[in-house]
């Protein structure tokens, strides 16, 4: 099938929701380079943007999502690649761990300036929403459809976020510490004012996204307690303590594929789980896991 890129104008954009095959998207941005690498070839670009999405078991959303952000990055003119960073099945989940590892792999290939985190299940609806770095952190995904457009609480600092590299390294990353869902994009609201950064948010009517449905994820039972302490643990907890092994560094036509593994029980070890509480937790995962592909 040959799909034709369609035209994109400041203002609102259509969310294309359409899943096509690999081989239709790669047809459709042939002018994309191998690593989902984009530079304009008429002027030179004022931001080099390096997009991380942590991932796991989404490819339907990873195509809609591809297929809507590249060519709404291209209609601003940005040096960009995408980055997916997808974690080994047997350990428990952790976005923010991958969001760090992103960020790491992703200088190693280019000199970034700016960073966009970036959830898989997330499209932007509004042309003139820059995906580049201002002076502050910014919180981009403010006005969500399946929250009413509204921002849910005002220390939210998740779902699509921009840092730029020394803003990113200043505060050390995002905390490692959180496997599961939820916690860590607070934690990285305290990061950020425990350094005097303001956080900037555009207005509704520019950060406004589609969310694509997906199964509720549970919740980490200890995402609670890790706040409580995350001020103390800033400074040792993050980019300066990352380990990771990379299984896998693909240059795929659309994007770069990252396939990692972590020790899980290495940083567990320091004593901020419990234990009890965090093995309810991956049996409840197993079982959710099994329900989802009885579902499929």
């Amino acid at each position: 099938m040959h799909i034709t890129i369609q035209s994109i104008h400041v203002g609102k954009v259509p969310v294309m929701t359409a899943v096509y095959s690999w081989e239709s998207l790669e047809e459709k941005f042939h002018n994309v380079e191998m690593g989902g690498r984009y530079r304009p070839t008429h002027c030179t670009a004022r931001h080099r943007v390096a997009i991380v999405v942590p991932f796991r078991d989404r490819e339907i959303h990873l195509k809609i999502l591809l297929n809507n952000l590249h060519p709404f990055l291209q209609n601003q003119q940005l040096d960009y690649a995408i980055f997916i960073v997808d974690l080994m099945p047997e350990v428990t989940f952790n976005r923010a761990m991958l969001l760090n590892i992103g960020f790491t792999e992703a200088l190693k290939q280019y000199d970034y300036q700016c960073f966009i985190f970036h959830d898989v299940d997330l499209i932007p609806e509004m042309g003139h929403n820059m995906y580049s770095c201002p002076e502050n952190p910014r919180h981009m995904s403010v006005a969500i459809d399946t929250m009413n457009y509204r921002l849910p609480y005002n220390n939210i600092f998740g779902g699509v976020v921009a840092m730029t590299k020394e803003q990113f390294q200043q505060v050390n990353g995002f905390s490692n510490k959180y496997f599961g869902w939820g916690g860590e994009d607070d934690d990285m609201f305290n990061r950020i004012r425990h350094n005097n950064m303001s956080i900037t948010r555009y207005p509704v009517d520019v950060s406004r996204y589609k969310m694509l449905s997906h199964r509720k994820e549970l919740g980490n039972p200890d995402r609670f307690r890790l706040l409580q302490g995350s001020k103390k643990r800033l400074q040792k907890d993050g980019l300066n303590s990352l380990k990771y092994s990379r299984q896998k560094l693909e240059l795929r036509k659309l994007y770069t594929y990252l396939l990692v593994d972590i020790d899980e029980v290495y940083i567990m070890s320091n004593g901020l789980y419990n234990r009890s509480h965090h093995q309810q937790y991956q049996h409840k995962l197993q079982q959710q896991f099994q329900e989802q592909q009885v579902d499929i």
